[in-house]
């Protein structure tokens, strides 16, 4: 790695020395590719020679060590090393980070959207399971949640549902559980105490501003009708309502948990906008996957990324191939251990390959 960044400072310098020609200074566009350029990489040249100048602090403090020396003298020199031990491993994860490309993404709001799978009855109280957890976890975090959609199973069970998070990096934070998750239990309606394996699907989209999707209002179905699921006289009796259908792509958006015709119109356009977004988010990482097939994930829904399992109090997931215990609290939305293990991989890869 520090190879790799060894070559980075000397682009910055031979990119500093082409800024400075005449040649250069004469050609705006030549000189603002350039500048651009150099401001990309600045962060990690400036992190880099920071490095550099503790490792050298370091070397120099190592080599005060006297045996001859006072014993005091000595322990002083022993303590600052280790201060300087400890500031160098810090600027080595931060120079990692720099490094790791980010997903532009990252900070922006997200829809989520649970499916129940197969397991009847028991895959709506499953992915009801689900949404509580995410709930938990994005209400410690400070984060709004918002219902735009859902379809009850009819006992406490979700067959779908559709909602929004808005908080600073929910994405950077839940990227990562869309895909398959599948539970091992014994179901309250089983007698003989059978174990059953039921499965929800998540996808995890970021918000998209209309500035990043331009949908064209003539490729657009809206049909407004009653509310089918429980709710106030308001809901049921007046129609609310919204379905828009972006018919070029067939894509379906519905929104019937407001009262106004308005707002359900605006959040099924946001959930428009963001399943728009994801696929052309797809198609591009195909046509990148095509050249390189690492990641933690691909996020697809096929993917079967996650098992809970009851009776063993463990959580595993498959991308990373490691078990964690105390499955409630999982549930109850401790997710940080686990997003943070999967982040911790995502982004040692992409460094992995960033240095190849």
């Amino acid at each position: 790695m520090l190879d790799r960044l060894e070559q980075i400072e000397k682009h910055y310098q031979e990119l500093d020395r082409q800024i400075a020609s005449p040649e250069v200074s004469a050609d705006h566009d030549k000189l603002q590719a350039l500048a651009q350029e150099k401001a990309g990489i600045e962060d990690v040249v400036t992190r880099y020679r920071a490095y550099r100048a503790t490792a050298k602090e370091l070397e120099d403090t190592k080599a005060m060590l006297d045996g001859a020396q006072e014993e005091d003298m000595n322990a002083m020199v022993k303590q600052e090393i280790d201060k300087l031990e400890a500031k160098l491993a810090k600027q080595l994860d931060a120079l990692k980070t720099a490094l790791t490309p980010r997903d532009a993404s990252d900070d922006k709001d997200i829809i989520m959207e649970i499916r129940a799978g197969t397991g009847g009855d028991e895959a709506g109280l499953f992915a009801a399971d689900l949404f509580r957890m995410y709930s938990r976890y994005a209400q410690d975090k400070g984060w709004a949640v918002d219902i735009i959609n859902s379809n009850e199973s009819g006992i406490g069970g979700f067959k779908e549902i559709t909602f929004e998070i808005k908080g600073k990096g929910a994405f950077s934070r839940l990227k990562y559980e869309s895909g398959g998750h599948r539970v091992q239990r014994v179901p309250t309606t089983e007698s003989s105490g059978r174990i059953h394996t039921s499965t929800a699907t998540v996808a995890v989209l970021p918000e998209a501003d209309e500035v990043e999707v331009d949908v064209n209002p003539e490729d657009l179905r809206i049909d407004i009708f009653h509310s089918g699921g429980a709710g106030g006289q308001n809901v049921n009796k007046v129609a609310t309502a919204v379905r828009i259908t972006h018919i070029p792509t067939g894509v379906v958006s519905i929104c019937q948990d407001e009262r106004s015709q308005l707002r359900n119109r605006n959040k099924a356009m946001a959930v428009l906008r963001a399943r728009l977004l994801d696929i052309e988010r797809s198609k591009q990482e195909e046509e990148i996957t095509q050249q390189r097939r690492s990641q933690v994930g691909s996020g697809k829904r096929a993917e079967k990324i996650r098992t809970y399992n009851y009776p063993q109090d463990r959580v595993s997931d498959h991308r990373l191939g490691q078990t964690f215990r105390n499955l409630p609290r999982i549930l109850d939305g401790d997710l940080d251990k686990l997003i943070d293990t999967l982040s911790t991989s995502e982004q040692a890869k992409q460094l992995e390959e960033q240095l190849a």
